[in-house]
Formats: C-alpha cells, structure tokens, sequence
C-alpha cells in the first residue's frame, strides 16, 4: 500500500518555475514507477511525466525540455520542476505509483496508487 502527497502548486507567472513534490508513504517506494498526470477543466487527465524506479525518465512532448522529473528513493519522495511555464499547463498535478515493469506510462489505468492534486495555475 502506498499512499502519496502532492504539494508546491500555486499561482504563477508565465515563464516561471514551480518544483511539485509527491510525499510517499510506504517501504517499497523504490520499486514503483512514479508519473505525473495533469487534468485541466473540462478536459481528461493526461501523462505529463514519468521515473522509472531505476531512474529513467518520459516525457510528453509539450513539456519536454522545460519540466524535469526526479526522484529521491532514501526520502521517499518524487519532484516535478517546471520551468518556462504557460497558461496552458494551467491544471490540478497528481502523482501516481505504477509497477517497477511498466510500458504504458500514458494509461491511467496502469497505476495503483493516485495523490489528491495540487493545482497549479498559469497567468498570462
């Protein structure tokens, strides 16, 4: 069982930086694979950003280059830094734990354990 924490959203300019932290509990925090999905108004939930549990990261090509995942298994915690933000990253973040094995990152379905969102918010 897992139970996980998202915090650090807020209001934001455009152009600039938020670190989202994802809190876990749990000992086998290290074998999961951690993603970030983000849902905005009106809209499904989508995969932003993935680690792997050794490491390894995936990104949706709207954020690649300007949102970096990372991961500190010792503390049991996982961080989304978005730099270069827009009003169109506008949304509630979650972080969610899937299987140490997991192809389909973009499914939401393929994970066991979900946060309650933090939301972050964009001003043009």
């Amino acid at each position: 069982q897992v139970q996980l924490v998202e915090s650090g959203g807020g209001l934001v300019q455009a152009g600039g930086s938020l670190r989202l932290s994802c809190a876990a509990s749990g000992r086998t925090f290290s074998s999961y694979t951690i993603s970030w999905f983000r849902q905005a108004p009106g809209k499904e939930r989508e995969f932003v950003a993935a680690i792997g549990w050794l490491g390894g990261t995936l990104y949706t090509d709207s954020v690649k280059g300007r949102f970096s995942a990372s991961r500190d298994n010792a503390k049991n915690m996982a961080y989304l830094q978005m730099n270069s933000l827009k009003p169109e990253d506008t949304a509630a973040y979650y972080c969610a734990a899937g299987p140490r094995y997991l192809s389909a990152y973009a499914d939401r379905g393929a994970y066991d354990y979900w946060g309650q969102g933090t939301q972050v918010t964009v001003s043009s």
